[in-house]
């Protein structure tokens, strides 16, 4: 089971289909839930724990036969991934389902890296030529060797999960990554989206991932799994981050890196989806609307 967040899910969708090609490329059939599920996150951030227990019973309720039949369930926001496995223990301490149900949740480097041994993830890999022929960036392309990215581990994902499978993975697909910024992004969920908080949030930010972000060469991939780290990341510098996901669907599609800000390729995409699919809304409205004044008419007559 893919557990469709609502960041990646009303956001940031292209991550989360990304994640279904990966998965079906290590050969597992993906099912998503067919119910609006939450994890409740926000609530916690807000003393709302009664909500918060609620919202994680009708979870529990609605994978009860996957926690019977222990069906692993990925999660590509590791926010959400820390409340399975942390507060979902916390508040349900003494729930069986809850126990089994912790114990079968896990992020994507995690899955990949304990229960699809046998998947051999492809190199990403750095068109030199390609490289040379892109002149802003020619001497510090043609000279590596493996693609290069800066990493950034989403607070829950470091102090919870940890970023060691995350790592592996990287190393696998051929990556020679840093992690500059140990520290937070400042976004913290909403927080750096209240008024009160937006200039705390940036000074945050501005410790450590955001100058290193600015100061990543034009090549070097960006990536962040959290939804927040991102979109930091997307408000305060010209750089646009990738999820892990994302990063292996490249390798997969055999997307050799050589120019300048790679991940361009990526956002172009999505929004060009964006903006057919808001033609086919505005397409569809526009007809309902047109056969309802029709209809109108000829009730009218």
């Amino acid at each position: 089971m893919l557990w469709p967040d609502t960041f990646n899910n009303y956001f940031l969708p292209q991550t989360a289909k990304a994640a279904v090609e990966v998965l079906e490329a290590a050969g597992f059939r993906v099912r998503l839930p067919t119910g609006n599920l939450c994890c409740g996150r926000p609530l916690y951030d807000w003393g709302m724990l009664d909500r918060a227990k609620r919202l994680l019973r009708e979870t529990l309720d609605f994978f009860d036969a996957e926690i019977k039949h222990q069906i692993p369930v990925v999660v590509l926001e590791p926010s959400c991934a820390a409340v399975f496995r942390d507060e979902l223990r916390n508040l349900f301490p003494h729930d069986a389902r809850a126990l089994a149900f912790s114990e079968q949740t896990f992020l994507l480097s995690e899955f990949l890296e304990k229960r699809a041994q046998h998947f051999p993830l492809p190199k990403l890999v750095v068109d030199r030529e390609r490289g040379a022929r892109e002149s802003a960036v020619a001497e510090s392309t043609s000279s590596e060797e493996k693609p290069r990215a800066l990493v950034h581990g989403h607070c829950h994902h470091k102090s919870i999960l940890k970023m060691t499978d995350e790592e592996s993975v990287l190393r696998k697909l051929g990556i020679d990554f840093y992690a500059p910024a140990p520290g937070c992004c400042g976004m913290g969920g909403s927080f750096g989206f209240e008024r009160d908080k937006y200039d705390f949030s940036l000074a945050v930010g501005e410790l450590e991932l955001l100058p290193a972000v600015r100061q990543a060469t034009p090549e070097c991939l960006i990536i962040a799994d959290g939804f927040s780290c991102r979109e930091q990341i997307a408000q305060a510098t010209d750089r646009r981050a990738l999820h892990l996901s994302e990063v292996i669907q490249m390798a997969l599609k055999g997307e050799a890196l050589g120019s300048a800000y790679p991940e361009r390729k990526k956002v172009r995409q999505f929004e060009a989806e964006v903006s057919q699919s808001m033609t086919r809304a505005i397409l569809g409205l526009a007809g309902t609307m047109a056969a309802g004044a029709l209809a109108w008419a000829l009730v009218r007559d």
